[in-house]
């Protein structure tokens, strides 16, 4: 099975399923994969919030969800994320195919490599998001026209609250467009892994500060159920076009020196 997708708030029904549930066992708890098919190739998903879609998202499995999908043998993951914008040119319903990151987490297990008996693994992340899974994106997303853009910073920040003014003031300085709360430490354990990782946002609402309105949850979750259709044709165009193409990406060459970890 080459291909994985992790998506959470509003993006759970993506795939066509096809073989149920399966429930595998990590060093990180149990990790209940859906399998299914996209693009007409057998695809597993996971659920970036859990099964009952309920974990908040400094306390997201990220370790569990990777670690299932290279046990299952994805090569590479499809990544869908709700966002709010930073940037004018970047409005509500577009999409964006994420290449860089900011990290302002604080909590969060973000290595898989954290072990004292060995000695420690630095991965690099100059190309945090595969740039063949993107360029795949991108040709599938030219029916979205002026709605899809090829590039953007993301920033991650901590959760579950919303961000403030000011913050969002300070990230625009630091060049961030779009920011969210669960796509790091995603995007790094998957280049730990040796897996091709590309992350869609979905702008769902401008960050705290630059609209009038107060920001609401059940707000950001109601736009994301709209956008389902569009990222399920992104994906499964996506994914047959990477399908198309063989061998190994750079990206797997790129991880961690042993696995399992």
């Amino acid at each position: 099975m080459t291909y994985g997708v992790i998506a959470g708030t509003g993006l759970v029904d993506l795939l066509e399923p096809a073989g149920g549930v399966e429930s595998l066992q990590t060093p990180y708890g149990e990790v209940p994969v859906i399998l299914g098919t996209l693009g007409g190739e057998e695809v597993a998903f996971v659920n970036r919030h859990g099964p009952r879609g309920f974990l908040p998202p400094h306390l997201v499995n990220h370790r569990g969800n990777l670690f299932a999908f290279r046990s299952l043998g994805v090569e590479r993951v499809l990544a869908a994320a709700s966002v709010g914008s930073l940037n004018e040119r970047l409005q509500p319903g577009d999409f964006v195919l994420v290449n860089q990151f900011l990290d302002f987490t604080k909590s969060r297990a973000l290595t898989f490599y954290d072990s004292t008996d060995r000695p420690p693994v630095h991965v690099d992340v100059s190309d945090p998001y595969c740039p063949e899974l993107r360029g795949d994106l991108a040709l599938a997303g030219l029916p979205l026209g002026d709605r899809l853009h090829a590039a953007g910073t993301y920033v991650c920040a901590e959760g579950p609250r919303f961000e403030t003014p000011a913050e969002i003031s300070m990230f625009r300085r630091l060049g961030a467009d779009v920011v969210g709360m669960t796509g790091v430490p995603e995007v790094v354990l998957a280049r730990e892994a040796g897996i091709c990782y590309a992350c869609v946002a979905i702008v769902t609402n401008w960050a705290a500060g630059i609209a009038a309105e107060r920001l609401d949850a059940r707000a950001v979750t109601e736009a994301m159920t709209h956008h389902v259709r569009a990222v399920r044709d992104l994906f499964a165009a996506a994914v047959a076009r990477g399908a198309e193409r063989p061998g190994p990406c750079v990206c797997q060459s790129l991880g961690g020196p042993e696995w399992p970890p």
